[in-house]
């Protein structure tokens, strides 16, 4: 039987007891390292939340312009030219507890810091309007080297991207002051990436 996540994703149960008497036992699972890509993370969370009602968090379609399409054959079609139409903004926005919310998510390899230059102006000055607009504005960062998360508030995001514009302004956000400034998100079996809980405080804070 084949019982699929809200993603699509298939989630194979044997019901066969003798098969699986006769396999030897596994491992126990460890829901910290899956393989997992940090957009995959966080959209089997979304999911999770819609699905609860507690928040409407997409992640936003890239606007493209096809040029050229391929039919290898009658039931599919391969598109063999596309461009962007415009630069994209943020990767996920939607609305939470009456609240707008909109981020950026992205990972790097670096065990000791992360390279601002993984961000673009467009997408600083974008979450700068939101945040004036009273919207939640943050970026979700993983060193994936560490399978480490964290969520950095937009300000602070918005101090370190400013800095880096100075002569001698550093061009990375060094992990020690992640640690210190940002929120580091702890995976768990449901959701995977608890971020919300983060987002509460935020807006506690900005309510204070």
């Amino acid at each position: 039987m084949t019982i699929r996540y809200p993603n699509g994703k298939p989630y194979r149960i044997n019901n066969d007891k003798k098969t699986n008497e006769n396999q030897p036992k596994k491992k126990k699972v460890s829901y910290s390292n899956r393989g997992m890509t940090l957009e995959e993370d966080l959209n089997a969370t979304n999911d999770y939340y819609l699905l609860r009602k507690q928040a409407v968090i997409h992640k936003k379609p890239i606007p493209i312009q096809v040029v050229n399409v391929d039919y290898p054959r009658r039931s599919a079609a391969k598109i063999t030219e596309a461009y962007y139409k415009r630069a994209s903004t943020t990767d996920y926005n939607g609305i939470y507890k009456g609240h707008y919310i909109d981020f950026e998510a992205k990972e790097t390899r670096n065990k000791t810091s992360f390279p601002l230059k993984n961000f673009h102006d467009h997408q600083l000055t974008h979450m700068e309007m939101c945040h004036e607009h009273g919207g939640v504005c943050f970026v979700i960062i993983r060193f994936s080297t560490l399978n480490r998360v964290f969520l950095l508030n937009f300000p602070l995001l918005y101090k370190w991207w400013n800095q880096q514009l100075e002569e001698k302004g550093k061009k990375s956000i060094p992990l020690k002051e992640i640690e210190t400034d940002a929120f580091e998100i702890n995976y768990s079996l449901s959701p995977r990436l608890p971020y919300l809980k983060i987002v509460d405080q935020l807006i506690s804070e900005r309510n204070a």
